[in-house]
């Protein structure tokens, strides 16, 4: 088919395409609530329903939480096979009060559309669903294989699916991984993701004095444990923005000349990205451009802290404990457990006298890394351009998503990740929303993108 012919075939169903958004949308799958397993599987089963009455194999792979789906368009000999990944649940709604209109009653503004997955993924997965639907309803053959795997445990971190996945490693076996969520560079500005960061988290907590103490009657006689964590905190991280556990930038994959070089033609300036955030002026490991630093650069943060007394007026008292919610975001070639285990050696060097300290490890992944030679980022970035007007760049995202490093471990495949949102699209937030032309720009992408890869040659 000529890109024209896709084109006009996919722009007169742009009501039916949307009409199908809002129905998937309306149903609550949110992963992390036990009281949603009904409405969860609901989720599942409405677009394997879709891709089952299209005519592609469809399976339901129970799991021990939240089904897969499965999907797959006939074997095309000689074709590369590609793998499309995306997930059916959403995260929790709340706080209900800050949302415009209902979270699960889908509701069309200003060209957006507004509900709980939106963004995140329903609407991003649909758009290759509803290409691949399209492109049979013309009663012509695909150029290649096509297969789906939707799961409906990603907002909880998809143990189930890792687990399972070298035992399903023939049936997803491709040559290429097709993830849509995440973002564009910039309104009308598409770009490929080629690189994530992995992430490692864990809780500290300190103990003191077997239970809350006067600080009239014993300040100045024993350590207090939220200095003590304060203390620790502080000494994770030097005023360069530099982590000073030991060795722990001993594995870091450096940037290259090419990619910093890249990353400062990008249309993007510090004050306006300062603004967009309310912050006054940006921070980070000295040295680094903001775009090296949240994309390509590991980091500690602090995501919670506990100590004290937090209610209304003054209780002067030292508490019995402390705690605090560590993460490290980490680059392609940083191991989580090596970062685990040099923690637990700072925090013991560094711990304070009068106090006791636990590390309680939380998950971890490592961070990915595509080929950027790969034949199907080049077919990725003819697809893109023809249905978005514009040439994508290559970025990174600070982000992790830990499935992905998996299939290219599992499966050996190549991974693409082409994100059809906007970085305000509010994912995870109140009032979330995906633009609907992009949503029909992801649709054409996409069809575009299997003739793009389906003219290729699988040399495997």
């Amino acid at each position: 088919m000529t890109s024209n012919t896709i084109d006009t075939l996919l722009d007169s169903h742009q009501q039916a395409h949307t009409e199908d958004l809002i129905e998937w949308l309306r149903i609550p799958s949110v992963s992390s609530d036990p009281k949603a397993k009904k409405e969860v599987r609901e989720a599942g089963q409405w677009v394997a329903d879709l891709l089952r009455n299209a005519g592609l194999q469809t399976e339901w792979i129970e799991t021990q939480g939240h089904p897969l789906v499965y999907a797959t368009t006939p074997p095309v000999p000689g074709a590369p096979v590609a793998l499309v990944y995306g997930h059916y649940d959403v995260q929790p709604p709340e706080p209900l009060d800050l949302w415009d209109s209902p979270a699960f009653e889908p509701d069309i503004r200003d060209g957006n559309i507004y509900a709980r997955g939106a963004t995140d993924d329903k609407g991003q997965v649909l758009t290759h669903v509803q290409a691949v639907l399209r492109l049979l309803e013309t009663g012509q053959p695909l150029p290649l294989q096509i297969k789906f795997l939707i799961e409906g445990e990603e907002e909880v971190g998809s143990e189930n699916l890792e687990r399972m996945l070298p035992e399903l490693a023939d049936k997803l076996a491709c040559d290429v991984v097709v993830i849509s969520d995440s973002s564009q560079f910039a309104p009308g500005q598409p770009a490929i993701t080629y690189g994530l960061r992995g992430i490692t988290t864990f809780e500290l907590k300190v103990f003191g004095p077997s239970q809350d103490l006067h600080s009239g009657s014993f300040g100045g006689a024993v350590m207090n444990p939220g200095i003590a964590l304060s203390k620790l905190i502080a000494s994770m991280i030097n005023d360069d923005g530099q982590i000073q556990l030991p060795g722990f930038y001993d594995d870091v994959q450096p940037l290259t000349d090419e990619e910093r070089q890249q990353f400062a033609s990008l249309p993007f300036e510090d004050a306006e990205f300062a603004r967009s955030l309310g912050v006054a002026k940006l921070a980070g490991e000295k040295g680094y451009t903001t775009l090296e630093r949240k994309w390509a650069r590991p980091t500690f943060d602090v995501n919670g802290l506990t100590c004290g007394h937090q209610g209304p007026g003054a209780k002067t008292i030292i508490p019995a404990t402390a705690s605090a919610k560590l993460s490290f975001r980490l680059v392609p070639n940083q191991d989580p457990q090596k970062i685990a285990e040099a923690l637990e050696a700072h925090v013991a060097q560094h711990t304070p006298v009068g106090v006791t300290t636990k590390i309680t490890p939380d998950h971890g992944a490592p961070g990915m890394v595509a080929n950027l030679k790969s034949p199907f980022i080049a077919a990725a970035q003819t697809a893109l351009e023809a249905a978005f007007g514009k040439p994508p760049v290559l970025i990174r995202e600070g982000g992790s998503i830990p499935i992905v490093q998996k299939f290219q471990e599992t499966l050996g495949a190549d991974c693409l990740l082409l994100g059809w949102g906007l970085n305000d699209d509010n994912a995870h937030s109140p009032n979330e929303k995906f633009c609907l032309a992009d949503y029909h720009r992801g649709i054409k992408a996409s069809a575009h993108l299997w003739q793009q890869i389906g003219s290729l040659n699988q040399n495997r």
